[in-house]
């Protein structure tokens, strides 16, 4: 066991001064720097044994798992490294000695059963994989040697006196040849501490088995049926049978065999990186100069302060700090635009949402000293704090998917507070910026159309949820025929329903914001009647409709019926 300890303290201590003695000898000529391809591991351990196979003589034995105490160092250049492994491995033997024979008594029956240690050292190579995150798989190979200790198994029965039926020596080898491959897993919580797992299997070779003073004989190990019964055929190698009292006694001889067990484990893992050590100056040789060394990438996101939307087709503009523009862009459909190769110096962002100003950002040649030293782009947001409502909307044909390019828009706040005019984009468009807690009304003309109105009421909006209102509205080509569903009346009668009100208001509307004008008013009836009746009652009807819109002021001199 000593011995052992101190190949440990010579091993770890070697691990620790190599590279430093090989760093020293070249560093009047090149400087090393340390790189994160190198470090140190040391993981601890906590393993159980799970499987043992003993490859003795002896009949009626099993070997039972146990408690590994284990602890690996290991140094990584990069993918290969050189490690040490230190493993206290305990079991026990189990006697199976059949003990149900007629005519015995259980409590006479006595077994005696003494633990195994294997203490192992070895060192090797080790292989990593690593990804770019925080897992490292490693294999380890080790080669070195082990002490084993124990494992004395007796079952005896008193007759009296005591006569022990069955039983093995044990071992007691200090120095035994041995192997061990190892599959381990480490996950890293950060740049030093992780958790790892796995799996080992260890060999010893050429274990030499103990002897003991049994029944007055000194011996390895010996069986004696106390009933005659099978025994295993393995087990039968290298015996010599004797009788005592007519029943055979076999001894077996002392052998030289192989111990295996595979077994799994979980500890802790501590990495450690070498120092970096600052290059020398070399006079003669003058690094070559960095042209982009004082350049970053600007990645600028617009978005609204109150509803926190991105906004799109935001135009950002770059300036020195004299006002000149360095860069100018406009924000994708994610709010995004990006400056590149940005030159180290002081800035000032501005930005523009449909001629609405957003809040102005600055720059200063600090902020790029952690860009360029991380080689990261640097992130800006600008705000846009208008409280007012941005009106998009769009004019079509009526009834149609066909747009009114060149469409004179009027814009107008309920009370006459104020009055806005645009004209309608190539795709119908057409954008207003509109207060909270106002009404409004639209209105939209073209030569050849028919001028509409609509209200817009921002109440029915929620300014904290979106910064846009969408809005759609349509006009009539004229000279065409504008059919009114909801006109209907009741069987056999002319008069005007209620529900037939907002459509006849619709016309009024129109004449009204069409003077010049003259409506056609047609009806029609069912196939219920004869023509006569029907043609009579369809003209009934249609004046009527003409009597409304007269009543609501509508000059019947624009008016036929």
């Amino acid at each position: 066991m000593k011995k052992i300890l101190l190949l440990l303290v010579i091993f770890m201590m070697g691990e620790i001064s190599l590279p430093r003695l090989a760093a020293q000898s070249v560093v009047d000529e090149v400087v090393e720097e340390a790189t994160d391809k190198s470090f140190f591991l040391f993981s601890p351990r906590l393993g159980f044994d799970l499987k043992q196979w003993y490859q003795n003589n002896t009949p009626y034995i099993d070997y039972k798992g146990g408690i590994d105490l284990g602890f690996s160092a290991d140094y990584y250049w990069n993918w290969i490294g050189l490690g040490l492994d230190f493993d206290y491995i305990k079991n026990r033997p189990e006697n199976l000695y059949p003990t149900e024979f007629d005519g015995t008594d259980p409590d006479k029956w006595k077994t005696s059963e003494q633990g195994i240690t294997r203490i192992f050292l070895g060192v090797g190579p080790s292989f990593k994989y690593q990804t770019k995150g925080n897992f490292m798989a490693e294999l380890n190979l080790r080669g070195g040697l082990a002490n084993i200790k124990g494992g004395r198994t007796e079952h005896s029965y008193d007759f009296p006196p005591v006569f022990t039926l069955n039983f093995h020596a044990g071992y007691d080898d200090k120095m035994v040849p041995s192997g061990k491959a190892q599959l381990r897993a480490t996950y890293f919580f950060n740049e030093n501490w992780g958790v790892q797992g796995g799996a080992y299997y260890m060999i010893h070779f050429g274990v030499e088995e103990s002897t003991g003073v049994i029944n007055g004989d000194t011996l390895t190990a010996f069986y004696y049926p106390f009933k005659e019964g099978p025994t295993p055929a393995a087990k039968e190698l290298s015996r010599t049978e004797y009788h005592i009292s007519g029943h055979p006694q076999y001894q077996y001889d002392p052998v030289k065999h192989t111990i295996s067990s595979v077994g799994l484990f979980m500890g802790i893992t501590y990495r450690m990186k070498p120092k970096k050590r600052a290059p020398k100056p070399v006079a003669e040789e003058k690094p070559a100069p960095c042209l982009d060394c004082d350049k970053c990438d600007l990645t600028i996101t617009a978005k609204d302060k109150i509803s926190g939307q991105l906004l799109p087709d935001t135009d950002v503009v770059l300036t020195d700090a004299s006002g000149k523009i360095i860069q100018t862009g406009k924000t994708n459909a994610f709010g995004v635009v990006v400056f590149k190769d940005v030159k180290q110096s002081d800035y000032v962002l501005k930005g523009k949402l449909y001629e609405n100003n957003l809040e102005e950002v600055s720059i200063s040649k600090g902020d790029f000293e952690e860009c360029i030293k991380n080689k990261e782009g640097m992130q800006r947001e600008m705000l846009y704090t208008n409280p007012d409502f941005i009106l998009k909307g769009q004019v079509f044909e009526c009834n149609t998917t066909t747009p009114l390019s060149g469409a004179q828009i009027n814009l107008k706040e309920a009370n006459g507070a104020f009055v806005k005019n645009t004209t309608s984009s190539m795709e119908g468009k057409f954008i207003f910026k509109i207060p909270q807690s106002s009404v409004v009304l639209l209105k939209g003309e073209k030569d050849g159309y028919f001028s509409n109105q609509v209200k817009v009421n921002t109440a029915e909006y929620d300014r904290a949820k979106d910064l846009f209102i969408k809005f759609e509205m349509c006009a009539d080509p004229c000279g065409k025929a504008i059919r009114l569903n909801n006109i209907n009346f009741d069987l056999d009668k002319a008069e005007i329903l209620p529900q037939s009100i907002p459509d006849l208001q619709r016309i009024v509307r129109l004449m009204k914001e069409n003077p010049n004008i003259k409506v056609e008013m047609s009806s029609h009836t069912d196939s219920r009647g004869s023509k006569a009746y029907n043609q009579r009652l369809s003209q009934r009807r249609a004046n009527a409709t003409v009597e409304y819109l007269v009543s609501q002021g509508i000059s019947r001199d624009r008016l036929i019926a």
